[in-house]
């Protein structure tokens, strides 16, 4: 199992991206091969520094860097040596088998689509990120962005993407999926949102429960909530301003603590052939663990391969 890291996406690489891999082997009993991507002298500076002597790494170099604010596809053809670039040519190549950055949030996601491509059946890929619950219990919400503007078929195949996602990685059994709504009566919404509600009612694959609504997402209502990317952004920005302010205001409770994006790592890209995962620009050491961690698990169980037989099947 090789998994490809761009060592120089983020605000704080690479530091944070060699401390994430010291984690992550200090944690493995079965590490995966890390492929760390990126400035090789800055690199093994660090690798000595935080006493990295392990197999399972190998450097290859970068010369060039996206930064956060270039064009995403402009860049990605003009830099061919940076560090996503090369990622994505070893995933598309074989020689990796997922690829992981908190760079350039747009180059990932052109890279993703353009370099590894929807499987066969999918309108669209989608990302998706989880939903702290209040009972303990951990929710998905999908799209979170990538898709600002979707038809209803989209929304129709995020539910079985998210509901796969939900089953394999979090473990939930049979997952309640809802569609987000402004009420829970067949009928509410905008166009999208009742032209979706009978595809998701007539749609074997999933376990659909209706309607629910902004104040239900934190509840124990539904396991997947489907929407378009744009309201779904909104959601996940507001959900990272919650655990902002309970840290500026010293606000200590242990729900409010699982709204820390480092501990799920990052946001996956689903519905193309291979682990793409995206993490947080101002990601440190604990969001590249677990983004490894994740990564390792969604290969491990084969999860893109499951999502596109679901979709031939």
């Amino acid at each position: 199992m090789n998994i490809g890291i761009d060592m120089m996406g983020g605000d704080f690489a690479p530091q944070e991206a060699v401390k994430g891999v010291q984690l992550y082997l200090s944690e493995s009993v079965a590490p995966a091969n890390l492929f760390l991507i990126g400035d090789e002298a800055r690199i093994n500076q660090l690798l000595r520094e935080h006493s990295i002597v392990s197999r399972q790494v190998t450097v290859i170099h970068a010369s060039q860097n996206i930064d956060m604010h270039e064009h995403p596809t402009k860049a990605l053809k003009e830099k061919q040596q940076s560090s996503i670039a090369i990622g994505f040519h070893l995933l598309a190549a074989g020689k990796t088998d997922a690829f992981i950055s908190a760079g350039n949030t747009g180059a990932m996601l052109v890279g993703a689509l353009f370099s590894i491509k929807a499987f066969e059946g999918i309108l669209r890929p989608t990302i998706a990120s989880v939903i702290p619950k209040e009972d303990g219990g951990t929710g998905l919400l999908l799209d979170v962005g990538l898709n600002s503007d979707c038809k209803p078929e989209n929304l129709n195949q995020f539910a079985i993407l998210g509901s796969l996602y939900a089953q394999h990685i979090l473990d939930i059994e049979n997952p309640r999926v809802a569609l987000l709504n402004i009420g829970e009566e067949e009928g509410k919404g905008n166009i999208l949102a009742q032209a979706a509600y009978p595809l998701l009612k007539a749609n074997e694959s999933i376990h659909f429960v209706g309607n629910i609504e902004g104040r239900d997402v934190f509840m124990d209502k539904a396991d997947v909530m489907v929407c378009e990317g744009f309201t779904g952004n909104v959601i996940l920005k507001l959900s990272e301003s919650i655990y902002e302010i309970t840290q500026r205001k010293q606000i200590q409770h242990e729900y409010f603590d699982r709204f820390n994006f480092e501990i799920y790592g990052g946001t996956p890209v689903l519905g193309i052939s291979k682990p793409v995962m995206i993490g947080h620009g101002i990601s440190h050491g604990l969001a590249f663990c677990n983004m490894i961690k994740l990564s390792h698990k969604m290969i491990d169980i084969d999860l893109m391969g499951k999502m596109k037989a679901s979709f031939l099947g």
